[in-house]
């Protein structure tokens, strides 16, 4: 892999501190890529730091275990574990009484969880699954498309999936890969794009119009919180599965996600098929949310909302009430 004369070498981080914090100085810049590769083949998964600013790695290296990095989230601190379990508990059962009514009355349920890698996605759907009737609630999490699929109409390998009477379905990523991770990642031309803003409209305003109760969640993470995520991935050997060559080479396009992300907004966040946005660098509190915001918004009986808290409305609703006009998320 060769560089331009007016570039450093790549330079990659582990997760310890010191590491960071010397990636985020001046030269040396690291170590060259034939040594990463030498430490690849050693060490298991090295994260390319080259195009991640200073001042993000030079947080992450500081920051500790249970600290909120990013200065915008409302919280300075993560949830402790024995307030979230009593809480994922009592939202738990409330799950089960929400399935019940689901299958006794027919409704088809679809949700969908988007955001950057690392953003809580997964970890959400398997909180929402844990004690759930599989044979009502299914996962939808589908690999790269064969060949007969690129062949196909788009949006054709994700309807097979979709409910039928008294079931809920959980989408980890979508059809939405469409939006934001290929173009960015040069899996799609701009053209094939565009027609996908416009015919996604379409689409879902159908799914509504057949009877189903479409969710479409985004959980945004700041870029600190993004890269302390993935480099505990890459040094955990029972989660190094979860980081793909493409998340790698997707970790310094922040700014060109955060463009392709403006423009899904804008193209399909309608009055029938709104975002919800989460902010998750604390993924206990955006479990919980997530979570409250799905059962609040069905009255499976009389009672719910008494038993349900309300969502919290720093960290869950639309982006316009979360975020200043600015802010980059």
């Amino acid at each position: 892999m060769e560089h331009s004369p007016s570039r450093p070498p790549l330079a990659v981080a582990r997760l310890h501190r010191r590491t960071l914090i010397d990636a985020a100085k001046p030269p040396s810049y690291g170590i060259s890529v034939a040594e990463a590769t030498a430490v690849h083949e050693s060490s298991g998964i090295l994260i390319p730091t080259d195009g991640i600013p200073r001042k993000v790695l030079r947080k992450v290296g500081k920051a500790g275990r249970r600290q909120i990095i990013s200065d915008s989230y409302p919280y300075r601190t993560k949830m402790g574990r024995r307030t979230y379990e009593a809480r994922k508990s009592e939202l738990q059962v409330e799950l089960l009484k929400l399935q019940n009514w689901v299958q006794e009355s027919g409704q088809r349920i679809v949700l969908l969880f988007e955001g950057r890698d690392a953003a809580g996605k997964g970890g959400t759907i398997k909180r929402f699954m844990e004690h759930l009737n599989p044979r009502g609630a299914t996962v939808v999490a589908l690999p790269a498309p064969t060949e007969r699929e690129r062949g196909q109409w788009y949006f054709q390998r994700y309807v097979q999936h979709l409910p039928t009477n008294g079931e809920i379905v959980f989408f980890d990523r979508s059809w939405y890969n469409r939006a934001v991770v290929e173009p960015v990642m040069g899996f799609c031309t701009p053209a094939e794009t565009v027609r996908f803003l416009r015919d996604t409209v379409l689409f879902e305003e159908m799914l509504i119009n057949e009877g189903l109760r479409l969710f479409k969640f985004w959980f945004s993470v700041s870029q600190e919180e993004q890269l302390r995520r993935v480099m505990s991935r890459a040094q955990d050997s029972l989660k190094q599965w979860k980081l793909s060559d493409v998340d790698r080479r997707a970790l310094p396009l922040w700014d060109e996600f955060t463009e392709a992300k403006k423009l899904m907004f804008a193209a399909t966040d309608t009055k029938a098929s709104p975002w919800v946005v989460v902010k998750a660098d604390d993924k206990k509190r955006a479990r919980l949310n997530c979570m409250g915001y799905v059962l609040r918004s069905f009255e499976y009986d009389a009672w719910v909302r008494q038993r349900v808290p309300k969502p919290d409305p720093k960290l869950i609703g639309p982006a316009k009430s979360l975020y200043a006009k600015d802010e980059v998320w």
